[in-house]
């Protein structure tokens, strides 16, 4: 059996839009969205429905053809891109997008792993809801890829990360079988909670398809506030500060480093910088209620008050209208681009205590350019849940090849300290093919055993997703 046999055997399953040959249709499911990840797959796949994923699935073990599923495509550790010398295909759910069914009542939607987040989201506030699910790549990122991976986001530190979503999946099987458990239930002590296993293992054990999600209440008042610090030590102060008042009220506590805010600021059009006292640290807090009054921005001012009087912030802004509120947002939410479009930038996705992250980003930082004069650290990121993004950006009029070259050493450079900090060296980005070499560093023998074993028993011939989480064997 060779490959123009499969192909001709795919457009039994698929229309012609549903099936990409063409080598410059396939480039951009082919690289990552860092372009640093490349493979050629046999084709691209676009189904519309569960049962033709579960056809395909069904070929491609007839002809032991390896299934990479993709989402959006947004990926910052190659793990939804094809992997090198692996005959494979690209399954893309982006054609299967639909709303299955939205409940009011149960503040449930259940929609197909294609639907891209934001539209998820605005669907929801239509009937008053919220999917607080806030990432950077919401514009394009899809449900699938989102459950697949174990989001976290802006919001992680009030609802938790996309794990504490999700209430039921549909998954297509290694060898084509649909598993629905798509329940609206938020009790279910019925043997082993088999959902758990699909989300966060990056599509190596089954393709997600559809998901059950639970939505919260959509907040009815919101305040933002962007803070000048001294220090990242004063951040932690700050951030007990909000505890101590309301924690219940406390969206998002967002870190900007001093680097961070220069490459936005310099790098992104349209940008707005309110604060007169530049310094090393910024934090940008959001509180959120689901009622409307003043009582919030009341809460915000106190609080701030007291960070005054007690010397912790420097200086602040709050947003008084919602237009001030995107433009605050937008200085955060533009870290990563601004980054990639000042030059070649490795990505450290880390989490540790947030009572480490002032001995944690001291040490990373020394040590970085230590090793490499002239380097641009840019750490920014999820300070109330204890994940930093650890970047670093090469040196200006620097050859990004040459940099690049020395990202490995880097990264275990950053992931030495995390490590001696009992951290994690990816947060929410997953492992994919960019850092499954870590894995056996990290992970015990008996730890590392059992996932191989469970992968065996669900993909015994290792057709989906392979070169992802596991280290090269």
């Amino acid at each position: 059996m060779d490959n123009s046999d499969f192909i001709n055997n795919l457009t039994f399953i698929l229309d012609t839009q549903g099936i990409i040959t063409d080598p410059k249709e396939k480039i951009s499911y082919d690289t990552d969205w860092r372009e640093i990840f490349h493979a050629n797959s046999l084709a691209v796949v676009r189904p519309k429905t569960t049962e033709q994923v579960a056809e395909i699935v069904k070929l491609c073990n007839d002809y032991q053809i390896a299934i990479v599923p993709q989402g959006g495509n947004t990926s910052l550790v190659g793990g939804a891109s094809p992997t090198p010398n692996k005959k494979q295909i690209v399954l893309s759910l982006n054609r299967m997008n639909k709303i299955r069914d939205i409940n009011t009542i149960d503040y449930t939607m259940t929609v197909e792993a294609g639907l891209v987040l934001e539209e998820a989201q605005n669907i929801a506030l239509k009937s008053d809801l919220y999917l607080p699910i806030m990432i950077s790549s919401q514009g394009s990122a899809q449900i699938g890829g989102i459950i697949a991976t174990n989001a976290g986001g802006n919001n992680t530190l009030r609802y938790g990360n996309t794990r504490e979503f999700i209430l039921g999946l549909e998954v297509v099987t290694a060898k084509g079988e649909i598993l629905n458990i798509l329940r609206h239930l938020r009790k279910d002590n019925t043997g082993y909670d088999l959902k758990q296993l699909f989300i966060g293992s990056e599509g190596t054990l089954g393709i997600i398809t559809a998901a059950v999600i639970q939505l919260h209440a959509k907040p009815k008042s919101t305040e933002v506030a962007l803070c000048a610090l001294a220090d990242i030590h004063q951040a932690l102060k700050l951030l007990r500060l909000f505890h101590n008042y309301n924690p219940a009220a406390l969206q998002a506590f967002e870190y900007i480093s001093s680097t961070g805010m220069q490459l936005v600021r310099s790098n992104i059009e349209d940008i707005y910088f309110p604060l007169e006292t530049e310094t090393s640290t910024y934090i940008l807090v959001e509180l959120a209620l689901p009622e409307k009054g003043d009582k919030l921005k009341a809460l915000l001012e106190t609080v701030l008050e007291e960070a005054f009087e007690k010397g912790i912030v420097l200086d602040a802004v709050l947003a008084e209208s919602e237009t001030q509120r995107q433009n605050l947002w937008k200085l955060r939410e533009e870290q990563a681009e601004s980054q990639k479009r000042a030059g070649a930038n490795i990505k450290n996705d880390v989490s540790v205590p947030i009572s480490a992250i002032p001995e944690f980003i001291v040490r990373a930082t020394q040590a970085c350019q230590e090793t490499y004069p002239g380097i641009r650290v840019a750490p920014f990121g999820h300070l109330g849940d204890g994940n930093i993004h650890f970047n670093l950006v090469q040196p200006e009029h620097e050859d990004p090849d040459k940099f690049m070259q020395k990202s490995h050493n880097l990264m275990n450079i950053v992931s030495k300290i995390v490590f001696d900090l009992h951290g994690s060296f990816s947060a929410e980005h997953g492992v994919g093919q960019l850092k499954n070499y870590m894995m056996s560093e990290w992970k015990s023998e008996t730890e590392l055993d059992l996932m191989k074993k469970i992968k065996k028993a669900l993909d015994p011939d290792n057709l989906l997703n392979p070169g992802k989480i596991f280290p090269k064997s």
